[in-house]
């Protein structure tokens, strides 16, 4: 792992410790709806756009603020928005951008929601989407042409396939199209897609960004006109604010997510290197194992996926688990697993799993902080036993 920034991202952090009330070193939470004005000639400077100050915490909260400002800096942004979950994030940042008849360029193996967004609610306002593989630099530059956006993530969800952000994004600049990517996996510690060239970066926040499973959150960064054309046009309107306290709890997790990423990378990388060993995996999917990381991507997280060979009782596995834990999200504290063939099964709302071929054999591990040789027991235990009882 290269991190030669991450003193840096700790500076940044520590930073915002100035000027709290009695030199606290935690901030306040202004848990409050509003503001009132000392005057009448306040209240019609803000109005008129003269003054920028908060009236109500819709609209700009000084807790919220503080995280946005601290979010903004470890992206090497100049501006972000803060958002009461990741799909608020992500459908605020995308609706700024497009309007019915436009058309959308996508990577395959997006975020399930994101793809369900696309298929259900945009599809309904005409807007069509076309995916393609981020891997295929000509696919992508053939698909481009006329599109109105371009939504990125790298790694994809599941499958972690990887691509060369900045030689995307410099094709979509070519063509004047904006683009987008979702940076939830890799966090600002070992990406920074700013910097290779993506206008804009969008976060669940509820997963490394807080680091602890108690927030549901998002945020978008990017440059003060972007930001600012999605502060006017969608947030106030679509109401996904953050609250204060969230905001709190994420400035908590902002101040430790450096440490907690190197720990996600270490104990992550070595149970993958220990499943792609093991005789009854079929194939790891996971970035670190590549002879070399694409350009950007400085470390990895806990986040992956592996595929079992024929011959594994899939549902024991996951019963005997004690450690990982069956759960959807990732990012915290804790190590949860996913099975493909249990997604697979969702049917209600169009399934991204199902649409790129996700394999059902397939496991999706969140690598937690207990520590790697538990980790590893239970894994070893789990798949001992599943494999005991197909036979």
């Amino acid at each position: 792992m290269n991190d030669p920034d991450f003193f840096d991202q700790a500076s940044l952090i520590a930073a915002h410790d100035e000027g709290n009330a009695f030199d606290a070193v935690v901030p306040p939470i202004v848990q409050t709806s509003l503001f009132t004005f000392p005057n009448y000639d306040e209240m019609l400077e803000t109005y008129r756009g003269e003054k920028v100050r908060p009236t109500y915490t819709r609209g700009l909260n000084p807790t919220v603020r503080m995280f946005e400002e601290m979010l903004a800096k470890l992206e090497g942004a100049e501006d972000a928005i803060g958002f009461a979950s990741g799909m608020s994030a992500i459908s605020s940042a995308v609706l700024s951008f497009v309007e019915p008849g436009d058309r959308i360029v996508a990577v395959r193996h997006i975020y399930p929601d994101a793809f369900r967004l696309f298929e259900t609610l945009l599809a309904r306002m005409r807007i069509e989407v076309t995916y393609v593989d981020g891997r295929d630099e000509d696919a992508v530059a053939s698909a481009l042409p006329g599109a109105k956006l371009f939504y990125m993530e790298s790694p994809t969800s599941w499958v972690m396939e990887t691509h060369d952000i900045g030689a995307l994004a410099a094709l979509a600049k070519s063509r004047g199209i904006p683009t987008i990517i979702d940076n939830s996996w890799a966090s600002p510690v070992f990406q920074r897609p700013l910097s290779l060239g993506v206008d804009i970066v969008v976060h669940s926040a509820s997963k490394y960004l807080g680091g602890h499973s108690d927030v549901v959150a998002g945020v978008v960064a990017g440059s003060k006109d972007l930001i600012g054309r999605i502060r006017a046009e969608a947030y106030p309107y679509l109401g996904g604010k953050l609250s204060p306290f969230d905001a709190w709890l994420l400035i908590r997790g902002l101040r430790t997510l450096p440490i907690r990423m190197r720990a996600h990378h270490a104990s992550g990388l070595e149970i993958a290197r220990r499943l792609q060993d093991h005789r009854i995996v079929e194939k790891v999917c996971h970035p670190g194992l590549a002879n070399l990381l694409p350009a950007g991507l400085t470390g990895t997280s806990g986040l992956f996926s592996f595929v079992f060979r024929d011959g594994i009782d899939i549902r024991t596995f996951a019963d005997r688990l004690k450690l990982f834990k069956l759960g959807v999200s990732w990012g915290g504290h804790e190590s949860l697993i996913v099975p493909g063939e249990v997604v697979l099964q969702q049917k209600a709302q169009p399934n991204s799993a199902m649409a790129f071929g996700v394999h059902p054999r397939s496991v999706r591990l969140h690598v937690g902080l207990e520590g790697t040789e538990a980790l590893w027991s239970d894994l070893e235990t789990a798949i001992t036993a599943a494999s005991e009882e197909k036979t």
